[in-house]
């Protein structure tokens, strides 16, 4: 499991980087600046050419993790055919490129994950009739798991009682601590009997079954291409706002500080570990029951990750900080409104600066990983 975990890290994290890249490569191809290199994986010394296109070098780097671009006279503005010396409308649509590749990526991947789910989660009021009460994970070592629950499945009663919203589950958990309690759910169409034991977790400081669910959650199928795609689109939407408006969020302390906390590539190997077990899991179970695995609960949690942290690397991007996409991206703009250059050796100077407090925040998040793992279910 985990040499699977690795392999898929790998190709998903270099993949999304190369991906960005190549958005940068293909764009500044179509403005006419020459590109020296293409490389995959980070630059490192005796790295191998595999073959040169149209003046671009495509070469091959012993560290395995993304890839960059590097343009003709990407800094000098005095190098003909370069990037800095292009105009800035070609500057701004090349700086752009990278960012909406992964975004694009994102809504691709969405796509996938409902033509394999065959739709989405959709939330419905509680008092719906299409609504029900949908686990949505459980934890490891619980008595959910212990007794056989699976993501997916609809509560319908507990203890001789009806489910009918997220309180119902709440209210039989606490009346029936170490009493096991028999749950009637829904699966796959069909309804099952499994004996539960409510236990009191001494982290938590209450009573649990170990499950997360959604209360008022329904599936709604997907299946014409048009309807699939405009529902990717969407989807991305949403996470794009979700990730944008985190630190608004995060300074009214609507979330937990541990949820809107950056992880490094330790933090985000450990979540794509869990993700790939959870898949792997799915898939196992489904072929051990000879049935094909309810929608809600098809493999697809490591596409989702990849999707989002497409996301995120697109949307990171385009932060205006120095040396990022974003932060050239605000020095271009002076040259558009004003028609006056910001002079390349001070623009130089800042990226310089940039990069050097964003390459000891990237050492200072992934050192955290290591001192303060982050907690998973």
């Amino acid at each position: 499991m985990d040499i699977l975990s690795l392999v898929i890290f790998i190709l998903a994290f270099g993949g999304m980087v190369i991906i960005h890249e190549f958005g940068h490569f293909i764009v500044a191809r179509w403005c006419g600046i020459e590109v020296e290199e293409f490389g995959i994986g980070l630059p490192t010394p005796g790295a191998i050419t595999l073959f040169t296109w149209m003046g671009t070098r495509f070469t091959l780097n012993w560290l395995p993790l993304g890839g960059f671009v590097r343009p003709k006279g990407e800094n000098d503005p005095n190098v003909a055919g370069g990037l800095a010396a292009a105009n800035p409308w070609k500057r701004l649509a090349v700086l752009f490129a990278g960012p909406t590749m992964n975004l694009i990526t994102a809504v691709v991947i969405f796509s996938l994950i409902i033509s394999i789910s065959g739709g989405i989660i959709t939330m419905q009021p509680e008092n719906s009739t299409n609504a029900k009460v949908m686990i949505t994970n459980i934890l490891a070592d619980s008595p959910a798991k212990a007794a056989g629950l699976e993501v997916g499945d609809i509560l319908i009663s507990g203890a001789g009682q009806p489910i009918g919203n997220a309180d119902d589950i709440h209210d039989i958990v606490v009346a029936n601590v170490d009493k096991p309690v028999t749950f009637v759910a829904e699966r796959n169409g069909k309804q099952i009997e499994l004996t539960i034991t409510p236990q009191f977790n001494k982290a938590e400081g209450r009573p649990m079954i170990g499950i997360e669910y959604c209360g008022g959650c329904a599936f709604k199928p997907i299946t014409s291409l048009g309807e699939n795609l405009l529902t990717s689109l969407k989807y991305t939407g949403n996470q794009i706002y979700a990730l944008v408006t985190l630190p608004v969020k995060l300074i009214r302390g609507t979330i937990a500080p541990e949820q809107g906390r950056m992880v490094g590539l330790k933090g985000i190997y450990d979540i794509m570990k869990q993700s790939v077990a959870n898949d792997v899991e799915s898939s196992q179970t489904a072929a051990s029951t000879s049935t094909s695995a309810s929608p809600y609960n098809r493999p697809v949690q490591t596409l989702f990750l990849i999707a989002a942290l497409s996301i995120s690397l697109g949307i990171f991007n385009l932060f205006p900080f120095p040396a990022l996409d974003g932060g050239r991206i605000i020095f271009v703009l002076p040259e558009i409104i004003f028609r006056r250059r910001v002079p390349a050796q001070f623009e130089n100077l800042v990226h310089g600066l940039g990069m050097t407090v964003l390459l000891l925040f990237m050492i200072y998040v992934n050192v955290m990983d290591f001192i303060n793992p982050i907690s998973l279910p």
